[in-house]
């Protein structure tokens, strides 16, 4: 496949290169980063240039693995007329997303008290397969949650009033309707709420080190200092998402017969946006993002309430704002040009942040001379990135930018590489305190299964779509 160097960070698979391509392929990358992709990147993203309505280009991230359908890092927009929208484009884990937790509080006065901290919040916040939340909910409740979202879990006393400003969306997506949601996805996801789950998602204690500012105006308006102590937490919308993908891919699948919608890929299978099943998915997919949001915002509350018992303090006199909260499985209308023409665009996320510069009335008030705040997650043992979104990122990348560093190896490559115990102990060793649920997936996890975070954030620096504003370091993780 013929793969065109635009600049040191961007490269362009050309329309002509497979029949049926509508747009070309761009993807960011390093020349080292483009050569470790798995070719089956290529493949795929070529593919989706290929899906009826799509615009301008067909993005890979730098962070871009192998994903279904779509790559995990691979962004779409397609025409609200006449394109279509695929869950394969968002994802199962919907909003699966980043939260940031800052807290006033200095390493040394959290180091002494970290085993503490970790285990408690190992105990408050369950993880892994299957876990189930605190929170018991009717049928009809959780109705109301995938609704609400986050104004759900404040009416409820799991949140402050602050919290909804500082999240995507204001952690509630309107028009969501809980007819679209089958019977199936209501029982995977009705314990669910308040939970982690598995695979790469974790709630993380970090330090913003004085040596990893990069932007000091950007990180004072965004409350980070020198030696603080914030959290973040990694997760989505568990089974109940997972469920509501499965039974529209199966729904599409007859759809795409009905509307004369042929595509390279099974697992590409979408239907016309405005069709009644595209809007009934489109409808039920922000009932699995607004549970997600909701779900997050349940694990904050636990989050501070573990806090307050390990340091005598309420939550609010230790300063546990939210930073922000971002989704990186999602899809929604937003207006972009398009050949200099304002559009309605049905922009698809998948494994990709959105990262809006200035000015944009999608980025909070409070952050909107500057950009939005950007939360990429990296892999347990090497630390993670607060950015900031620029007016780059709108004419060139819809907004978009990396969600994480993206995997290199399979897990179970990386379970044969790594005994979990004996990765524990070396995160120790490093300062880093970790409770998991289970050894095995502790090594699915091991840094050595991820690409340099430094190098996929840095890529995005240099082709000028976000901004590094303060690099965190770990030192306590809970994982599934």
């Amino acid at each position: 496949m013929e793969i065109k160097k635009v600049s040191d960070y961007v490269w362009e698979v050309p329309a002509t290169e497979k029949e049926g391509m509508r747009v070309p392929a761009r993807i960011y990358a390093t020349e080292k980063l483009l050569r470790e992709m798995d070719a089956g990147v290529f493949e795929q993203i070529t593919n989706v240039a290929c899906l009826p309505g799509i615009q301008k280009y067909a993005y890979c991230m730098p962070d871009g693995h192998l994903g279904y359908g779509f790559p995990i890092g691979g962004v779409a927009a397609f025409s609200k007329e006449d394109g279509v929208i695929s869950p394969g484009g968002i994802g199962f884990d919907i909003n699966c997303g980043m939260r940031l937790i800052r807290t006033d509080l200095t390493v040394d006065e959290v180091t002494p008290r970290i085993r503490e901290l970790v285990s408690l919040l190992f105990e408050t916040v369950p993880a892994g397969v299957g876990s189930k939340g605190f929170v018991k909910l009717s049928v009809e409740e959780l109705r109301r949650v995938m609704t609400n979202g986050v104004d759900w879990c404040i009416e409820k006393g799991y949140g402050w009033e602050e919290d909804r400003e500082r999240i995507e969306e204001n952690g509630r997506i309107q028009g969501a309707d809980p007819s679209k949601v089958s019977e199936k996805a209501i029982s995977r996801g009705i314990s669910q709420l308040g939970t982690l789950g598995s695979g790469n998602h974790y709630l993380e204690i970090q330090i913003a080190t004085p040596d990893k500012i990069f932007d000091k105006a950007a990180a004072k308006a965004f409350g980070i200092f020198e030696n603080q102590v914030v959290v973040m937490v990694h997760c989505g919308s568990r089974g109940f998402g997972h469920q509501v993908a499965t039974d529209y891919l199966r729904i599409f699948d007859v759809a795409m017969r009905k509307y004369g919608i042929t595509v390279r890929d099974r697992e590409l299978a979408c239907a016309p946006f405005n069709s009644p099943e595209g809007q009934d998915y489109f409808k039920a997919m922000k009932c699995a993002a607004n549970m997600a949001f909701a779900n997050r915002q349940v694990i904050v509350h636990r989050i501070r309430q573990g806090f307050s018992r390990i340091f005598g303090r309420k939550p609010e006199d230790m300063g546990m704002s939210i930073v922000y909260d971002v989704a990186h499985n999602v899809a929604k209308l937003e207006t972009h040009k398009v050949d200099g023409v304002e559009k309605e665009l049905v922009v698809h996320r998948k494994g990709a942040t959105r990262c809006f510069g200035p000015g944009r009335k999608e980025v909070p008030e409070i952050y909107r001379n500057i950009g939005q705040p950007v939360i990429v997650g990296g892999s347990m043992e090497t630390g993670s990135f607060l950015l900031v979104g620029t007016e780059k990122a709108m004419t060139e990348t819809f907004g978009s930018t990396m969600h994480g560093s993206g995997r290199t190896m399979s897990r179970t490559k990386a379970k044969k590489e790594v005994v979990g115990a004996e990765l524990k102990k070396k995160m120790e060793e490093a300062g880093i305190i970790v409770k998991s649920v289970s050894m095995s997936g502790l090594a699915e996890e091991a840094g050595f299964a991820y690409k340099d975070i430094t190098e996929v954030v840095e890529t995005m620096e240099m082709a000028g779509v976000s901004r590094k504003v303060v690099g965190l370091k770990p030192i306590g993780n809970v994982k599934g």
